[in-house]
């Protein structure tokens, strides 16, 4: 079978270069897939012609409605079973070839004869236009010509068969057109891992006789990893009913993929045009199995009005991503097409996906963000089974490194609340010649070492297994008193003054109170100010009322305080010491040390002040800072550890909340390959280095010599 594959493969490959002038080598594809596609429709459907052609002339004579129908069901293949599409038109491809002098009108008949589901997938082909540029051209006798002598009947080169020249012919194309190939074409090897990643930990179940499988890929482009996926099950299991589902947003993609499927036999598939954001084309599919490759970084701007409007997206009720990458929506949308899981129950079985992202959906995004939401609600339902790192280079338009994510709702039973990593980073075989920014692949033993990995779930130095809580931190804001000195000078004067020129006699009487020396307490000097200006005489203007009164009061205090570190804390409240309760829901999930009351309210900025009165400063905003907590340290002994011990007077602020549990401080989830992986190298010894700068500078002073004598 391999034989004739490459053979086919190579002959079709062939004709595309009667193409050369009018096309470009990247443009092939746009006749050479529509004409494979008929060619082997024009096959399958030889056997049953006369029959589909007599039928169809007794209906049309009574003028029945909805023939399609019957002709579907009419047209069979050699086994008797219907192909769900026919072709009704007296032509095909041994009488295009005989008629030279009509071809591009016969052709075009020829097309208009088939069945409604194959002429919608035609118009996404956009093939009538092709017909005119080879007719002009004078090339659409010549290649239609060479397809007659192919012969793609079942017989001769089977589904399987068929379905790698397709896939083989598309990866060529895409070759081609490195620029744009990574856009709908994920390279095989990829796809292996994937299929294996999804479908190995179910051997057992997908082995068993009469198992009906269903795939969905809501990116699918030209189909290959729905390809796979069946190749996967057929090969272990080739009594297995695999229905196939997929969605694409570029019509071309979508023909091929829709051919493909129609190619293959699949009548129970489905293969839809649409953007899979905003267009379900399955509301009521639940599917057993699901892999994409959705684009990276790609922006949905233009889908956000109408997702703004629904109550939620998929299920998820929480943020979403930022605009300008939605490819952690993709990965909401399959999550909503899982299965129900009870154990023990076949009506409900659960699903797994396998999805391709690069690195920005494991990190892009703090604690709060819609990315790092999405992150935790997969993580805190323990839906993330692994994530494998692929090598760098490994796709045909980007170099970047890629991440394959395996999600599932029915994890075994030693893997509940863990979450595997597998660095695969450095398993990469170089490839001879580049496509694109492909540079690298992975050969079958790196692929087979990943998957034993994979199932193996042990540690090692590419196989890292944790608690789901491990990715987790609370991110708490850490604030520090605002300190602020006091003075009158002749520049702070004009500024004032200037702005407020009603409050000179006020002024004048504040510096004779106070004078003008620097003052280090705020809180004492704003009293003796507030008294000056309650004291004032009754024809001197003192504070407006209203808005004008509290801009008067910011503008002074603006010009005659600077940040002293000497200087007192500006006090900003005053509580009773029992109206500010600790509340325990501030601390879900946390065991915090045995600390004295007084302690505790002063960590979370409650000074007390003598036995009844606790006042809060005002924080310096200069001096407010970060910092993430893991989600298995309580808040209280990672301060005490990490932060006190620098900074003696910082406190915790108590109205940062997490939106989901209440506590102090937004919860965030991560996933750092590079921190879980990194491997500590020493520097060389410095006389190891020193004697080597020596040999360079000696290389350099020789070479000198030679240009200057």
């Amino acid at each position: 079978m391999s034989a004739n594959f490459q053979q086919l493969a190579n002959f079709i490959w062939s004709v595309a270069d009667l193409l050369r002038g009018p096309y470009r080598p990247p443009q092939y594809e746009r006749v050479m897939l529509p004409l494979t596609v008929l060619r082997r429709f024009d096959a399958v459907l030889a056997s049953s012609k006369e029959a589909v052609l007599k039928r169809y002339a007794e209906l049309s004579s009574k003028g029945i409605p909805n023939i399609d129908a019957i002709l579907n069901n009419l047209a069979k293949d050699e086994d008797g079973t219907p192909l769900g599409f026919h072709n009704h038109s007296q032509l095909d491809f041994y009488k295009l070839k005989g008629d030279p002098d009509n071809i591009g009108r016969h052709l075009a008949d020829y097309i208009a004869g088939f069945s409604e589901n194959i002429r919608k997938i035609f118009e996404r082909f956009e093939f009538d236009k092709e017909i005119e540029k080879l007719e002009e051209s004078n090339r659409l006798y010549q290649v239609v010509a060479q397809f007659a002598e192919v012969d793609l009947h079942p017989k001769r080169v089977d589904n399987i068969t068929m379905g790698l020249v397709f896939e083989d012919l598309i990866r060529r194309f895409n070759e081609s057109a490195n620029e744009t190939a990574g856009d709908h074409f994920t390279p095989r090897e990829v796809i292996q891992l994937m299929v294996n990643l999804l479908l190995e930990p179910d051997t057992n179940v997908l082995t068993q006789a009469g198992v009906i499988v269903t795939i969905c890929d809501p990116a699918c482009g030209t189909g290959g990893m729905l390809a796979e996926a069946q190749n996967w099950i057929r090969a272990h299991n080739d009594q297995a009913t695999v229905k196939v589902f997929g969605q694409d947003y570029n019509p071309r993609s979508y023909a091929v993929a829709a051919s493909d499927l129609l190619i293959k036999g699949h009548k129970d598939g489905q293969v839809v045009l649409g953007n899979t954001l905003t267009d379900d084309p399955f509301p009521d599919h639940r599917f057993d199995y699901l892999l994409a490759n959705p684009p990276f970084g790609v922006d949905w701007k233009a889908e956000k009005k109408t997702i703004d409007r629904w109550p939620s997206f998929c299920g998820y009720s929480g943020k979403l991503p930022r605009i300008n990458d939605g490819a952690l929506l993709f990965l909401l949308y399959m999550m909503s097409k899982f299965q129900e899981y009870q154990s023990g129950n076949r009506g409900k079985p659960g699903s797994r996906t396998a999805i391709v992202f690069n690195g920005s959906p494991l990190f892009t995004g703090g604690a709060g963000s819609g990315e790092s939401d999405i992150r935790r609600w997969i993580i805190e339902r323990d839906q993330l089974e692994a994530i494998v790192a692929l090598p760098e280079q490994m796709f045909y338009n980007t170099g970047i490194g890629t991440f394959i994510w395996v999600v599932t709702n029915r994890k075994a039973e030693h893997r509940k609340s863990k979450i595997q990593l597998i660095d695969a980073r450095e398993r990469y075989t170089p490839m001879k010649r580049s496509l694109g920014d492909k540079r690298r692949y992975l050969d079958q033993a790196a692929l087979d070492d990943i998957t034993r990995e994979h199932g193996a779930m042990e540690k090692s130095k590419t196989s890292r297994v944790f608690d789901n809580t491990d990715f987790g931190y609370r991110r708490i804001t850490v604030l520090r008193p605002l300190r602020l000195r006091f003075e009158i000078t002749d520049e702070a004067r004009e500024r004032f003054l200037n702005t407020c020129p009603e409050l000179y006699d006020a002024l004048q009487a504040v510096q004779d109170e106070l004078g003008s020396e620097p003052l280090l307490d705020w809180n004492n000097t704003w009293d003796t100010v507030q008294q000056v200006f309650k004291n004032l005489p009754d024809d001197v203007e003192g504070w407006a009322k209203g808005a004008k009164g509290t801009a008067q009061k910011k503008i002074f205090r603006d010009c005659f305080t600077s940040v002293d570190r000497e200087a007192a804390p500006v006090i900003a409240k005053r509580h009773k010491a029992g109206d500010t309760p600790i509340s325990s829901v501030w601390f879900p999930n946390q065991v915090l040390p045995e600390l004295a009351a007084s302690e505790l309210y002063e960590l979370l900025g409650l000074h007390g002040v003598g036995k009844s009165q606790h006042v809060e400063y005002e924080p310096d905003p200069a001096l407010k800072d970060a910092e993430n907590i893991p989600l298995k340290e309580d808040i209280v002994s990672y301060v005490l550890r990490e932060v006190r011990p620098y900074v003696p007077d910082a406190w915790i602020d108590r109205e940062m909340l997490d939106d989901q549990d209440g506590g102090i401080g937004k919860v965030g989830y991560e996933i750092n390959f590079n921190r879980v992986f990194f491997q500590y190298q020493p520097p060389r010894p410095l006389a190891e280095i020193d004697a080597e700068l020596a040999e360079v500078e000696k290389r350099i002073l020789g070479l000198l010599r030679e240009v200057t004598e």
